[in-house]
């Protein structure tokens, strides 16, 4: 171990440092004198700040003083305000370069599961996937009957799980947000994770599942079912058929064996939840490193939480592979300005008071943390909500912010691997896709070790370089879509994190 440092720069222009321990009044940092207390992973002034200038941290505006700021000061929510009127350049493409790709044959790779049309999977389950709340029971039953002494004989098989949700009715079936659900359901039917999915519907909701198999020309067939409670003579009957279903698919499922396969086959939903201070600072530059590799290898990673790149969206456009790529990211966080100003919100409605409390003021200095997750190459599309992402390499996802539903949508584009940074101390786990956990800091690592896959505060409490943690993240990613499982998965998480997200008139 390392002392840690009393305070980190981030950059020679910043007028603010981060304290990596909690500060009394008159102690000494930066060479000035603390006028109040400031505690870990929060902001000190180093420079005295006029009401009105700008708060910098990266070398970018974070905020804005909402009052004369004294050097020694504390700054956060007190003094310090969000503001979205002012310029950030675009300049798409400005910084796209070409990427450094390894040569084809010398890829690193991982034991997948390899599906009949090439999809490769790095799990093997069997989903029961309401496509309504009124149907969401009469899954659980049919997913419950599978229990893992009733598994045994398959052991090929990760389990039964059910897809459940508050949705699939009272919808327009022209708008939005109803395509965006059928996508959802498309995306899970189609999954390289799912060794098979029984659909469940009521019969008489608006998400008819016999639109959603004309829409996406999906059959009945060994590894897709459906039925309708409705017509089959209510809960019991329906329950019974499920179950008879889902154990003619778990022969067919069970029949798979890993093989090795390029790292090309990997598709990585990037997020974060519960961030602090540190999270812009060690995990997230960590897991960006990660991004780097997997994309140098042909892998394909998922940056999503539209909300939580607002104020640090110049920095990906200017890395957009096209002024075309630029743009569609540009439209999206248009789309939000005026979906939040229809709703009397802002996009300063987030960070959360958990993320403040850590040290997070505004969305802008949450937003440059979070968007490091994306590593350094180029953006090469973005990708509406559940769209089915067909390109390799470093692409983005417009989603909310809020995990499970950026998470759904990621999946459902086809992430067969998820990575989640958290400062925190989220406990977050994501069937059918397992999901990686990375401590910003070594103090929540210690404290819930029992949760966390990866401690990214050795950064600062061991010197461990941004560029080495990238590496033991990514061979840590080859190893869990290998098979090992996550420390999420040994907890049991994943079965209560399906939700697709709802846009649009409920009637």
């Amino acid at each position: 171990m390392t002392d840690l440092p009393a305070f980190i720069r981030l950059n020679a222009d910043d007028n603010v440092v981060v304290v990596t321990e909690n500060m009394d009044s008159g102690a000494t940092v930066s060479g000035v004198e603390l006028c109040n207390p400031v505690p870990t992973g929060h902001k000190l002034a180093t420079a005295s700040i006029a009401k009105g200038d700008a708060v910098r941290k990266y070398d970018q505006i974070i905020g804005f003083a909402s009052s004369d700021i004294k050097p020694g000061e504390h700054v956060h929510s007190h003094n310090c305000e969000y503001r979205s009127d002012f310029e950030r350049d675009p300049a798409p493409g400005v910084d796209a370069v070409p990427t450094d790709f390894v040569p084809v044959d010398q890829r690193a790779t991982f034991e997948g599961i390899v599906r009949s049309n090439g999809d490769v999977g790095t799990r093997n389950y069997i989903g029961v996937l309401s496509t309504v709340n009124c149907s969401a029971t009469v899954a659980k039953m049919i997913a419950a009957h599978f229990t893992p002494d009733k598994l045994k004989a398959f052991p090929n098989v990760d389990g039964v799980v059910a897809f459940t949700h508050g949705t699939g009715c009272a919808l327009d079936l022209q708008s939005e947000g109803y395509a965006m659900l059928q996508r959802t359901f498309n995306g899970y039917a189609r999954h390289a994770n799912m060794g098979g999915i029984l659909v469940v519907g009521l019969g008489c909701e608006s998400a008819q599942i016999n639109d959603l198999m004309d829409r996406y020309d999906l059959e009945d067939g060994e590894a897709f079912q459906h039925l309708v409670i409705q017509e089959n003579g209510g809960t019991q009957k329906t329950v019974a058929a499920g179950v008879e279903r889902i154990e003619a698919m778990l022969v067919h499922a069970n029949a798979v064996k890993r093989q090795t396969v390029s790292a090309e086959h990997l598709t990585v939903a990037l997020q974060c939840g519960g961030s602090d201070g540190y999270s812009g600072i060690t995990a997230n530059p960590a897991l960006g490193a990660a991004v780097d590799l997997l994309v140098r290898h042909g892998g394909t990673a998922i940056l999503a939480e539209t909300p939580e790149i607002y104020g640090a969206e110049h920095l990906l456009t200017r890395r957009a592979e096209t002024a075309e790529v630029a743009e569609k990211l540009i439209k999206r966080i248009r789309w939000w300005e005026d979906y939040t100003a229809k709703n009397d919100g802002t996009m300063d409605n987030n960070p959360t008071p958990g993320n403040k409390a850590g040290g997070l003021t505004t969305i802008l200095e949450k937003s440059l943390g979070a968007a490091a997750k994306g590593g350094t190459t180029n953006l090469v599309d973005v990708y509406e909500y559940a769209e089915p992402v067909t390109k390799k390499g470093f692409v983005f996802m417009d989603s909310p912010g809020y995990d499970p539903v950026s998470i759904t949508g990621e999946v459902a584009s086809g992430a067969n691997l998820v990575t989640f940074t958290t400062g925190r101390g989220s406990v977050f786990g994501y069937k059918p896709a397992p999901s990686v956990k990375l401590a910003t800091n070594t103090q929540m690592f210690e404290r819930m070790s029992g949760d966390m896959d990866v401690n990214c505060g050795e950064i600062l409490s061991a010197g461990v370089s941004v560029e080495e943690m990238g590496e033991r993240i990514f061979h840590l990613l080859l190893d869990v879509a290998s098979g090992q499982p996550s420390k999420s998965e040994e907890l049991g998480f994943g079965d209560n994190e399906f939700t697709p997200w709802i846009v649009g008139t409920v009637m």
